[in-house]
C-alpha cells in the first residue's frame, strides 16, 4: 500500500483548491484501488470540492471537519484542507457515511451500513477507519453509543479514528463521503487486502489530583449519578471543581477522568473521559463516553510536558515496532485529542515538526485533532482486544 499527502490553504475559490489538490498528485502512481481521506478547517465548502475532485477521482472520499491537521510535508496548520490517498493493487477500500442520527436510529443506522459495506467488500476486512459525530446535549448519541454499534456490527474488528471537531464551537462539525455530508453521523472505510495494520495509542494524563479512587455506584451509560454514594456534583464541589454551570465541555477540557472499566471476561480496561454537562437537579454528571456502574474513577489533569512525553513515548514503540517488520510500511494515520492541542497552545507545532517528523522519511503522516479518539486497548487479563472510546489520547494507525 502506498500513499500521498497534500495540503491547501486555498478554500476562499474552490476551484483554486481542487486545481491545487490535483496538480500536487500529477504523477502520483495510483494503483487498482485507491481510498482519499478529507481533514479540514469547519468553513470549507465540502460539497464543491468534492465536485470537482470527481471530475478526476473515481474512488471512495471520506473524512470529516477538524480543529486542526497534521500533515506530513507541511507541518501544522489549523485552516485549509488535506488530503491523503491510499492506493494499492493488493488491497480493497469500500465507504459509506450514514444518515443523520438519532437515539432511535443510530444502532440500526450504523448496522445496515456496515452491512452493506461488508457485501461490496466480499471479503474479511482488517482495520477499519471510522469518524463520527455525537451531540451529546443534543440527542445523547454519545461517541460509545456510535463506536459500540460499528463494534458490534462488525463483531469487534479493530476500529480506528474518532470525533470530528471544530474551532470548539462543537456546533460546526460535520462527516463526510463523496457527495453526502451530515452533520450527526458515521462514515467508515473497510480495508482488506494484504497489508498489516499496526496500532498504538497513548494517554497524556500526568497524574490524579487526588489519590482517591472513587466508584460509580449510580450511572446511567454515560451519566453518572453518585460516585461512592455520594451525588457527582457534590464530589466535584469538595474537589474545588466548576459546578455552577450547565454545559461544562470546555471548562473540563483539560481534566481528564480516568475510568477503569470491568470486562465480561473478569478484567478491565482503562480510558480518560471528558465531562460535558451537570445536571444540578439530580447533580450527575455526563460524559462524552460510557461510565458503567462498578468501575473505579480517578480526576486527572493534562498538561505540556505530560503530551510531549507521551508522544515521545508511542513513536519509540511505533519507530521499534516497525524496525522489526517485514512490512514495507508506507503510512502513519495520527488522531490526537483536541485537549491536547489546548495544552501544547504556543507549542502546538512540536508534535508535527518536531516529534513526527523523527519518523523514517519514507512514511507519511496524516492527522486531526479530535473531540475523542477510537482505537482498541487490550483487557488487562486476558490480552483481548476491546474497540474503546478515549480523551486526552494520540493514536497512531501504521500502514
Amino acid at each position: 500500500m502506498r500513499s500521498k499527502v497534500v495540503y491547501t490553504d486555498e478554500i476562499d475559490e474552490i476551484e483554486d483548491a481542487v486545481e491545487v489538490i490535483l496538480d500536487e498528485f500529477e504523477g502520483f502512481e495510483f494503483k487498482k484501488n485507491s481510498l482519499a481521506i478529507i481533514f479540514m478547517e469547519e468553513d470549507v465548502e465540502y460539497l464543491e470540492l468534492y465536485k470537482g475532485l470527481r471530475e478526476k477521482w473515481d474512488f471512495p472520499i471520506i473524512g470529516c471537519t477538524t480543529t486542526a491537521m497534521l500533515i506530513s510535508g507541511t507541518g501544522f496548520r489549523s485552516d485549509g484542507v488535506s488530503v491523503m490517498v491510499l492506493t494499492a493493487d493488493d488491497c480493497k477500500f469500500v465507504a459509506g457515511v450514514t444518515g443523520e442520527l438519532t437515539r432511535d436510529n443510530y444502532e440500526k443506522s450504523i448496522g445496515d451500513l456496515y452491512g452493506d459495506l461488508e457485501e461490496k467488500l466480499g471479503e474479511e476486512e482488517k482495520i477499519i477507519i471510522s469518524y463520527g459525530v455525537c451531540v451529546t446535549a443534543k440527542n445523547h448519541v454519545s461517541a460509545d453509543d456510535l463506536l459500540a454499534a460499528t463494534s458490534n456490527a462488525c463483531h469487534g474488528k479493530p476500529i480506528i479514528g474518532g470525533l470530528a471537531s471544530d474551532r470548539f464551537n462543537f456546533e460546526d462539525t460535520r462527516v463526510f463521503h463523496n457527495d453526502t455530508m451530515v452533520k450527526n453521523g458515521m462514515v467508515m472505510a473497510l480495508l482488506a487486502g494484504d497489508f498489516e495494520p499496526k496500532y498504538i495509542r497513548v494517554t497524556s494524563i500526568d497524574a490524579s489530583v487526588s489519590p482517591q479512587t472513587y466508584e460509580i455506584t449510580k450511572s446511567n451509560h454515560n451519566e453518572v449519578m453518585c460516585l461512592d454514594g455520594e451525588p457527582m456534583m457534590d464530589v466535584l464541589a469538595r474537589e474545588n471543581f466548576e459546578v455552577g454551570k450547565t454545559d461544562v465541555l470546555r471548562e473540563y477540557l483539560l481534566t481528564p477522568f480516568i475510568v477503569t472499566m470491568p470486562q465480561p471476561d473478569g478484567g478491565e480496561i482503562q480510558a480518560a473521559r471528558n465531562l460535558s454537562l451537570i445536571n444540578h437537579e439530580n447533580k450527575s454528571g455526563v460524559f462524552l463516553g460510557a461510565m458503567p456502574e462498578g468501575s473505579k474513577l480517578q480526576i486527572g489533569f493534562i498538561n505540556k510536558d505530560g503530551v510531549m512525553a507521551t508522544l515521545d513515548e508511542a513513536l519509540k514503540d511505533m519507530r521499534a515496532y516497525l524496525d522489526k517488520s517485514d512490512y514495507d510500511y508506507s503510512t502513519i494515520l495520527c488522531t490526537s485529542c483536541a485537549a491536547r492541542y489546548l495544552a501544547l497552545s504556543t507549542r502546538i507545532q512540536v508534535e508535527a515538526t518536531d516529534w513526527l517528523a523523527t519518523l523514517p522519511s519514507n512514511l507519511n503522516f496524516f492527522g486531526m485533532y479530535s473531540n475523542g479518539e477510537f482505537c482498541p486497548v487490550p483487557d488487562q487479563v486476558s490480552g483481548t482486544d476491546y474497540n474503546t472510546f478515549h480523551n486526552f489520547t494520540f493514536v497512531m494507525l501504521a500502514l
